[in-house]
């Protein structure tokens, strides 16, 4: 068995701790073809993890993998930089950061902890604000209350992380105004940088209040502070702008990741050229990455935009998850379901989740039954409460009406 194999030479016989997850054990991939994923047992699965995030297109699309194909043809990998990694930095930065600049690194944890760096450098200052039950990747800074995995093993505060570093992060709470207030009425003059995900995708799906983020907005400008929005996972997923057009609030650094690879490792980190300048070689904020703007990531990411841009990508996978919604409700699921354009997942609870501490409250084991019910029915979904359940370009109506009336049977009991 793979897994037994696994286990001898990875810890938890994986890789990313949200696989070992996957109940009784986690299945292997042999391959993807659009909204299907499947597995070396010989498994035939409707996709709704697509790599937790990145395959807007679904698995293997035909125009990503020609222009894939060609790079390959030219060498992989040369130390200098080459034309695409221009291009898609154009690309990006007119949709996220008109006439600003960007940076590229290998991961959205890359992204995360240098835009955490730049914020400090460009401020003078030490402090950083983060929420509880957003995830920001898997350094020092930000594994303080975090999300994703971290929340699911039940272990925020990793071992490894020092008290010195860690009292650095200041932690409020999401959707609620009074707690960051209170924080900058304490720490103000001292804070570099504020961070969240504007839509909390590592946590299940929790929507922000809208007068929530512009007090944030707001609070962060009065007191010098930046504000730092992750759209590792929402940029370019719910709005080709992220969250900033989709909500009409303009953050002073955005982080990016998943979609602008387009399947391959990324990141970004994009801002205005005067606080985007502070990096290396330019300032005196360091990064620097071998693997920084990979030639396969830049064109993988490039035509994965280009499709985007041409097929209408964003309503589609939109719509399917809105249908996917619809019809629960339909068939009478009176559970909590969180959406936001694409993203969304279906909580054990019929109290509204606008936090962390909701979310932690909702039946996580029936989540869990839920999604070992639908791995035997030919539907795969996050293993953990606290992921999202994602749509792609995709996700046919056909797909989607198989999939409510599977979830509607197995709550059902039928």
């Amino acid at each position: 068995m793979l897994y037994e194999r696994a286990k001898e030479v990875f810890p938890g016989g994986v890789n990313s701790p949200v696989r070992a997850a996957v109940k009784p054990y986690p299945f292997f991939a042999k391959y993807g073809k659009g909204a299907y994923i499947y597995s070396e047992d010989g498994s035939k699965l409707i996709d709704y993890v697509l790599g937790y995030g990145p395959l807007i297109l679904g698995h293997s699309n035909e125009y990503v993998l020609s222009k894939i194909k060609e790079e390959l043809d030219k060498g992989w990998l040369f130390g200098v930089p080459k034309e695409n990694e221009i291009k898609l930095a154009e690309k990006i930065i007119s949709y996220i950061k008109p006439g600003g600049m960007i940076r590229f690194v290998n991961s959205g944890t890359e992204a995360t902890m240098t835009a955490i760096r730049l914020a400090r450098g460009f401020t003078n200052r030490k402090y950083i604000v983060k929420f509880d039950g957003c995830y920001h990747g898997s350094h020092d800074s930000v594994l303080v209350q975090a999300g994703s995995a971290a929340t699911e093993f039940g272990a925020p505060n990793s071992l490894g992380v020092p008290e010195d570093v860690a009292k650095l992060t200041l932690v409020a709470k999401y959707n609620d105004l009074n707690s960051i207030e209170s924080i900058f009425s304490n720490y103000g003059d001292q804070i570099a940088a504020v961070i969240l995900e504007p839509v909390i995708g590592n946590m299940g799906v929790i929507k922000p209040d809208k007068d929530f983020l512009w007090g944030i907005r707001k609070i962060t400008k009065n007191n010098g502070s930046l504000l730092i929005f992750d759209e590792v996972i929402t940029g370019f997923r719910i709005s080709m702008g992220g969250a900033q057009e989709y909500f009409g609030i303009e953050s002073d650094i955005v982080t990016l990741g998943k979609i602008i690879g387009g399947g391959f490792p990324i990141g970004a980190i994009v801002s205005k050229k005067e606080i985007l300048e502070s990096l290396t070689p330019e300032g005196k904020v360091f990064n620097a990455g071998t693997f920084n703007a990979h030639p396969i990531s830049m064109v993988a990411g490039l035509s994965t935009l280009e499709f985007i841009e041409k097929n209408n990508v964003l309503d589609k996978a939109s719509k399917a998850a809105k249908m996917l919604n619809e019809l629960l409700i339909d068939y009478g699921i009176k559970y909590t379901i969180n959406r936001v354009e694409s993203m969304m997942q279906i909580f054990f609870t019929e109290k509204d989740v606008f936090n962390a501490d909701d979310a932690r409250k909702a039946d996580k084991e029936s989540y869990a039954k839920l999604h070992e019910k639908l791995l035997s029915k030919g539907v795969f979904i996050p293993p953990s409460q606290f992921e999202t359940i994602f749509t792609s370009y995709e996700h046919n109506d056909d797909i989607i009406h198989y999939t409510a009336e599977k979830i509607a049977e197995i709550i059902r009991g039928t």
